[in-house]
């Protein structure tokens, strides 16, 4: 056990440092590290921990770490997996909103930026490609994910085209299972509507439990991207709660979805801003604490749920979306990636390391940003 622990704790304190690009560059490292390299589960169980990660609320990557830890070393390994993952971001977030403090901007990191997003965008299509080999098991399947790429391009909600995929592929096999009772049992396996309402409150004055309060909050009721923790924030801190402006708050997010590790660590910035060291601390716990119950809840359930014929078909069904919002993650980063022969070259090149030789993908980021620093002071 402390083997395995020890191990896990490498593993996702290495991938905390060198994990730039967002979840779906998270999730393709982790493909790589835990199923390709090391073989701890196969592209199934993968596969499957995505998918439950994916249908909870929280920082997707984050709980995903969390459920690899659990299912390689248990409750200690849950635990030690997680905050292995969290901790060097928290460390680097923590640091940059000291230097924002003490110069009222962020550092310059352009440079390695540029050399960084190339490569990801490399490491994510190798990611794709293997789990997509995986998912797609049937034609069924494959319509469905189509599906859902279209649903995302149309601008539905993530957690509507999961749940719609894992509903879709539920009454597929209930009508192949039981037609005369189609109807009925369909109406069972629905879904029911996550709503959060907000209340309409005047300005507070800034203390530390209303902090926390903020934070667990949105932890425990958000699911999307980066972009939907910016409405979030905005709509309590700023308008709201009045302790940010909405330059704080841009500054805040881009820190979040620049740094390695998990995006949510935009709450350790704001948290800084707003009450330094113990400020940092209390948004940190807040916004992650939600993801460690989750994760220990839905581990409870998810064996229990594959082995039941229907269950498993639409856990199918979420894998073969959650693909799908990869993908069009992966389309969004490329635009904003490839913007000259240089970055094209460099993910070209990444590309063919990571499919041809499988180069550690670890390795492959930090030579992109090294190539974008030398660009830039070139």
């Amino acid at each position: 056990m402390i083997s395995r622990l020890s191990e896990l704790a490498s593993l996702f304190l290495k991938l905390g440092i060198t994990s730039f690009g967002g979840p779906a560059v998270h999730i393709a490292m982790m493909e790589n590290e835990v199923v390709r390299r090391r073989r701890w589960m196969t592209h199934e169980e993968f596969l499957d921990q995505l998918g439950a990660s994916n249908s909870i609320p929280g920082p997707t990557s984050t709980e995903l770490a969390i459920h690899i830890g659990h299912l390689r070393a248990g409750w200690p390994g849950l635990i030690v997996a997680g905050i292995s993952f969290i901790v060097p971001a928290v460390a680097i977030v923590t640091a940059i909103a000291w230097a924002y403090v003490k110069a009222g901007h962020l550092p310059a990191a352009h440079g390695i930026f540029y050399g960084v997003k190339p490569v990801v965008i490399a490491v994510v299509l190798q990611a794709l490609w293997t789990l997509g080999r995986a998912a797609l098991k049937t034609r069924t399947l494959v319509v469905v994910g189509l599906a859902a790429v279209a649903a995302v391009f149309a601008g539905v909600n993530e957690l509507v085209v999961l749940f719609g995929a894992g509903a879709v592929m539920a009454l597929v096999r209930i009508v192949q299972e039981r037609p005369a009772r189609a109807n009925g049992t369909i109406a069972r396996t629905l879904l029911p509507f996550f709503v959060q309402t907000a209340a309409t409150t005047t300005a507070a004055p800034f203390a530390l439990w209303p902090l926390f309060g903020v934070f667990l909050k949105i932890g425990a009721v958000l699911f999307g991207s980066g972009y939907v923790l910016l409405a979030f924030l905005r709509a309590d801190l700023v308008e709201r709660l009045h302790w940010l402006s909405e330059q704080q708050l841009l500054d805040a997010i881009a820190v979040g979805q620049l740094t390695p590790g998990p995006v949510f660590t935009t709450a350790t910035f704001v948290g800084y801003l707003l009450g330094g060291g113990p400020g940092a601390a209390v948004a940190t716990i807040g916004i992650f604490l939600p993801a460690f119950v989750f994760v220990a809840l839905s581990g409870l359930f998810l064996p229990r749920l594959r082995r039941s014929p229907i269950a498993r078909t639409a856990l199918d069904g979420i894998n073969v979306a959650s693909l799908a919002l990869m993908a069009i993650v992966t389309a969004q980063l490329a635009r904003s990636a490839l913007v000259d022969p240089i970055t094209s070259v460099l993910a070209a090149v990444s590309a063919l390391l990571v499919f041809r030789w499988r180069v550690n993908s670890a390795w492959l980021v930090l030579g992109g940003a090294a190539v974008g620093l030398l660009v830039t002071l070139i």
